[in-house]
């Protein structure tokens, strides 16, 4: 049933109030001009703009040496997900590279179909980074249980194939420590590429994403705003004054209607005032809450706030062992909570975040 699913059954439905919006599907930006305001796609046509929100997003990064062989996969789109489903039979030995959510996920849905799962990772534990030791020990021991081997520490080195050409498949990876594994699925998730190769001679700063400042603005190299031009979503990197003056690009499922409602806010007062932003919706804080979930195995893991911003991790509530909740400190201020179970608590504490004394 997994395999027929396709755009239809899972696309949003489309406001009326979007009924007069000039959709080019299947067309691709190349380039951008910000000197004619105009955008040319790759069938050679130019769209002039008023205002242009850039909304690219991300693809996965690839794992150059097993580019192209079956059973190779990454985990982005639907057909991404259609294409991986596919090979996840009962005893197929799988690989997984990559041990943060997208890489725990597949585990346990690989494991749920009886598949043979290990996960390889640079890491020493799951999701440490974002979650810290003790959070991320747990989901280690969570996934053991059921089945899941860990190989921390490492990457892989080689791999080795079987049939030639188009058809040639994978069929055993060689780790940097030195182990092989039979591998015949291999699943790559150790993150992603903002979409910006297009803006490459646009004058943005597209060093990690497209730098915006707090109205969502898209900046030069030099900081000053590049007009009418917006970036939204996964591929804008902003500073978040809830957290600190450093800006990061937020990949989490809430930020792009974020990103969206501040741009959009913007856009509409620079077209009411002839361009110009009104001195009230330059000077609005945007601060958006970052929130994320995971539902690996039995496991329901909520957080809010950014985890990993954290120079101190505190067990708020329960028991490792069973349901609980940490707290995130930075300089003794609440940057992030998280846990597994116990949603309404973890959503009590979003009151918790607040912006930092000048």
């Amino acid at each position: 049933m997994a395999t027929q699913i396709d755009a239809s059954n899972l696309a949003f439905p489309r406001r009326e109030s979007t009924s007069d919006v000039n959709w080019q599907l299947g067309r691709r930006a190349v380039s951008l001009d910000v000197n004619l305001k105009q955008v040319v796609d790759d069938s050679g046509e130019a769209h002039a703009y008023s205002a242009l929100v850039i909304a690219t997003g991300l693809r996965p990064k690839q794992l150059d040496i097993a580019r192209g062989l079956r059973g190779v996969h990454v985990l982005r789109t639907l057909d991404d997900a259609v294409a991986l489903r596919g090979d996840l039979t009962p005893g197929a030995k799988v690989v997984i590279l990559g041990s943060g959510f997208i890489g725990c996920e597949v585990a346990a849905t690989a494991n749920k179909l009886e598949c043979s799962v290990t996960v390889v990772s640079s890491s020493r534990q799951p999701l440490e980074r974002v979650l810290g030791a003790d959070f991320a020990g747990e989901i280690q021991r969570r996934h053991e249980a059921h089945g899941v081997r860990f190989v921390f520490e490492t990457d892989i080195a080689d791999v080795s194939t079987a049939g030639s050409g188009k058809s040639s498949s994978i069929n055993g990876l060689t780790l940097r420590n030195g182990e092989r594994l039979e591998c015949e699925v291999l699943v790559v998730a150790i993150g992603s590429i903002a979409n910006t190769d297009w803006l490459a001679d646009s004058q943005i700063d597209i060093t990690d994403g497209v730098l915006t400042n707090n109205a969502m603005q898209a900046l030069d190299a030099a900081g000053q705003v590049v007009a009418d031009v917006y970036a939204i979503g996964d591929v804008a990197r902003f500073a978040n004054p809830l957290f600190d003056d450093v800006a990061r690009r937020v990949e989490h499922w809430n930020i792009p209607s974020e990103t969206a409602k501040r741009a959009a806010k913007v856009i509409a007062a620079g077209l009411a005032n002839d361009g110009a932003l009104t001195g009230t919706v330059a000077a609005e804080t945007f601060a958006p809450l970052p929130s994320f979930w995971s539902d690996p195995f039995e496991m329901n893991i909520l957080g809010f706030g950014s985890p990993a911003r954290a120079d101190e991790a505190k067990l708020l509530e329960g028991e490792l062992s069973g349901d609980f909740i940490f707290g995130y400190y930075k300089q003794g201020r609440l940057v992030g909570v998280a846990g597994i179970g116990m949603k309404g608590r973890i959503q009590s504490y979003r009151t918790q975040f607040v912006l930092p004394e000048a």
